[in-house]
């Protein structure tokens, strides 16, 4: 039996009833970002290799291991939330599959060196660091949220640097930053070339950003149709709910 600490509690993983996930509401549960982000990425079926960095408790490699059979690998700086991590593979058995690494990512490409991946995924902290008066209280949420140990720039260079050139870089992150992020991954040798942007309902404005770069590729952007997540009447949208717990 997986050991749990505190607060932390055992969910089901969405619509799949036989793989569950260790969160909790002090340190870590994933949010739908994470879940957007695992449905819009590209992900080799039967040969290659995905990274996660920032992976949190694991919520992304566990989502990719549905559609994927090949090894997949996270790399979290927090020790707490790389515990849980750890806990997760094993509470699902996917020990032959799925492995977590300790660490920081700008630490990964000289950790790996030449050894490249075919999909770098990332869901990253959202905010620039908070003023000291207006970091939230919470250790483990401010380092999840606020770029108080890697910048934007620090992000996608170490992505660029793991994928293999063709290789995928897919990111969720905040509209506001699109052009920072474009210029970042042009800057860094990714090439965007799919967007979507998910707004929380029809007249709102969007508040999720799905980008995907390949590394050394040719120009030419797709930017998909719109998701919105609500209905006027704040119920999930037909196509929200197929991606949340499947047709």
């Amino acid at each position: 039996m997986v050991q749990l600490y505190g607060d932390e509690r055992i969910d089901y993983l969405l619509a799949e009833e036989n793989m569950r996930i260790i969160q909790s509401p002090s340190v870590f549960a994933f949010s739908l970002d994470a879940v957007l982000l695992a449905d819009f990425t590209y992900v080799p079926k039967t040969r290659g290799k995905i990274l996660d960095l920032c992976t949190g408790n694991g919520v992304i490699p566990l989502f990719l291991s549905r559609r994927s059979s090949v090894p997949i690998t996270g790399v979290e700086l927090q020790e707490r939330l790389y515990d849980m991590a750890l806990r997760n593979v094993e509470l699902n058995g996917l020990e032959d599959q799925l492995s977590m690494i300790h660490g920081d990512l700008k630490d990964m490409p000289a950790y790996y060196g030449n050894r490249k991946f075919d999909l770098v995924t990332c869901n990253p902290p959202y905010f620039p660091t908070p003023k000291s008066d207006e970091q939230n209280l919470n250790e483990h949420f401010a380092i999840a949220r606020h770029e108080i140990y890697c910048s934007l720039e620090d992000v996608i260079e170490s992505c660029s640097r793991l994928a293999k050139s063709g290789g995928k870089v897919s990111m969720v992150h905040r509209p506001d930053r699109l052009v920072e992020i474009i210029e970042l991954f042009k800057k860094h040798k990714l090439e965007p070339k799919r967007m979507r942007l998910v707004y929380p309902k029809e007249g709102k404005e969007a508040n999720i950003l799905l980008i995907e770069g390949t590394r050394d590729g040719k120009p030419g952007l797709t930017i998909l149709p719109p998701l919105y997540a609500l209905t006027n009447e704040n119920e999930y949208t037909p196509e929200l709910k197929e991606i949340l717990y499947g047709k």
